[in-house]
């Protein structure tokens, strides 16, 4: 899918500061930048317009017409796409019933594009009886949900739902990262941690086991060539959580376990700790930094990430 935006200056600015960190080294002819995000490849003209390609291109222009909007209210966008609107609603709502209203296991991840905070994975299990219950509460739109949401919410849901979580803090992070194990590899590692424990407490008949997919099924098992217990089965989808109520009670889990363990961890360094990587997070490194010593980076930041050397920049 490709779609294409004319956005406004301040808007383009906003998109400069936000995909620093996601820049590709090489650029396009009459391209101010060309990024990655996720499913998604970002391209910014000279001439205003964006391109967004890619599986979730929809999703992420829907994010920057929304900033365009709130910057620029009443102003009309322009916008084109691929696909006819036909085409758009029919891969909008291609939900398989199949997997839908079956009992399922399906995990998901959160913090693995921050540069503060721990990775937390999570897998949970719902039974086609809970499927109700999860619609009333919202879980079917949990795209939708703000962290005030899902901190409402998911204290009922667990209530309800079993999960299995693994948080991996900042300092296992950096021991663990190298040249042989990359973020996906991690990743991969983990699902299969909270798989496993998942599939082994659950008593219940399970119809599948669903991943938010990441990485192709022949790389994911690649990755877990060395590890014991692997479970095998597992179907993959992309937009999981739009597509699996387990995978987005275990989203929603997930992120609400990161948030509670980033307000940790803001406190525990007494400082207020932008989410993401752009450059507030530099300036936030850079006084931690200052503040505790560069080793302190170490218990709190990714190290692997390009903020770790600009926020050495700053400190020169």
């Amino acid at each position: 899918m490709t779609i294409t935006l004319k956005l406004s200056k301040n808007t383009r600015e906003k998109m400069i500061e936000y995909f620093e960190d996601k820049k590709r080294p090489k650029t396009p002819p009459y391209a101010v930048f060309q990024a990655d995000e996720a499913d998604t490849v970002v391209t910014l003209y000279e001439s205003g317009k964006v391109v967004f390609q890619g599986i979730s291109a929809d999703i992420d222009a829907t994010m920057w017409k929304q900033m365009e909007q709130n910057l620029n209210p009443g102003k009309k966008i322009e916008e084109k796409n691929s696909d006819d609107k036909k085409k758009k609603d029919k891969l909008e709502t291609k939900i398989d019933p199949n997997i839908y209203y079956a009992s399922t296991i399906g995990s998901d991840e959160v913090g693995t594009g921050d540069y503060f905070g721990p990775i937390v994975v999570s897998a949970a299990y719902v039974n086609r009886e809970n499927i109700s219950f999860l619609e009333e509460l919202g879980v079917k739109d949990s795209k939708k949900m703000t962290d005030d949401k899902i901190l409402e919410v998911v204290p009922k849901l667990i209530k309800k739902i079993p999960y299995q979580s693994v948080i991996l803090s900042n300092k296992e992070y950096n021991e663990k990262y190298n040249d042989d194990i990359n973020m996906n590899k991690i990743k991969a590692i983990l699902h299969n941690r909270v798989l496993g424990k998942m599939r082994e407490s659950v008593q219940d008949e399970v119809n599948y086991i669903v991943v938010d997919e990441f990485a192709k099924s022949y790389i994911y098992y690649n990755y877990l060539r060395s590890s014991n217990n692997v479970v095998r089965g597992i179907t993959f989808l992309t937009k999981g959580e739009d597509k699996c109520l387990a995978v987005a009670c275990a989203s929603l889990i997930s992120r609400y376990i990161f948030i509670k363990e980033f307000d940790k961890l803001g406190e525990s360094v007494g400082l207020f700790l932008p989410k993401g990587a752009g450059s507030k997070v530099d300036e936030a490194g850079k006084e931690i930094a200052s503040k505790y010593g560069f080793d302190k980076l170490k218990d709190v930041a990714k190290l692997n990430f390009k903020n770790t050397e600009k926020i050495k920049a700053m400190m020169k």
